[in-house]
């Protein structure tokens, strides 16, 4: 089953077309990854799934349900989960608080529960942070759960911001460069953690840069430059695709 598909998926800036008609599709139960030379148009595709960016063209299908330019809150209510670049989290509160943030599209007290603490909004509050514990043992966070983001190691709040879209419950994890300015421990550990959160039925769609993490973890790969699909296929394909080493070390280092 596919669990995402896009047709004919485009972003125009002015007159920069950043993604061009792009079509694919995202099978149940695998990791499927984006590359691309910077600048070709990864990110800018991650948002419009999202709905970062509208799109100007094409169409976006979650299960198949429509969610072209629907808004962000209800692909996320759908089970669309992301993260983005630079562990973008709240780093002036505690790991396991953050983790609880990422809950509240899954709760349903108001203002009125909050300002006089009503019975919902306490068993929220409870069922929440119980939650918030139990993904941050999942994730490695657990012994840190109330130290604050800030005071966190740089690889720690990467994983933060995975815990934080995990609290959604998604069933469609979209991880952008998760392993961006890591070691190769690091990466290690996170790309482990990638392969766990799809065993345990999550599918994970990953735009990354460091090609060794991607092609020991996905399962298909997809190529775009300038805004252009130029390649498709698992990893052993994609490795050898002469458009792609053409799109990444230039067209003499292709033909040698």
């Amino acid at each position: 089953m596919n669990v995402l598909e896009a047709k004919g998926l485009t972003k125009r800036f002015g007159g920069l077309v950043a993604v061009n008609n792009v079509d694919f599709h995202i099978n149940e139960g695998e990791i499927f990854g984006l590359i691309g030379p910077n600048g070709s148009g990864k990110s800018t595709l991650f948002n419009c799934i999202s709905r970062v960016y509208p799109n100007d063209g094409g169409q976006v299908f979650f299960r198949g349900t429509e969610i072209t330019n629907s808004p962000r809150h209800a692909i996320c209510d759908l089970g669309v989960g992301r993260t983005y670049q630079g562990s973008r989290v709240f780093t002036n509160l505690s790991t396991i608080d953050n983790v609880v943030i990422g809950r509240h599209i899954r709760t349903r007290s108001g203002l009125v529960d909050a300002l006089f603490r009503t019975p919902r909004y306490q068993r929220e509050e409870r069922e929440s942070r119980q939650k918030a514990e139990e993904l941050l043992k999942l994730v490695g966070l657990y012994e840190r759960r109330n130290q604050l983001v800030r005071d966190l190691p740089y690889a720690a709040r990467s994983i933060a911001g995975i815990a934080i879209a995990l609290a959604t419950e998604p069933t469609l994890l979209l991880l952008d460069e998760p392993v961006a300015g890591l070691n190769p421990a690091e990466t290690m550990d996170i790309m482990a953690l990638v392969k766990r959160l799809r065993d345990s039925g999550i599918t994970v769609f990953l735009v990354e840069h460091n090609m060794r993490a991607v092609m020991s973890t996905c399962d298909r790969i997809m190529v775009i430059n300038q805004g252009l699909k130029i390649a498709e296929g698992n990893p052993k394909e994609i490795s050898s695709n002469k458009l792609v080493i053409e799109a990444y070390l230039g067209k003499g280092m292709a033909e040698q």
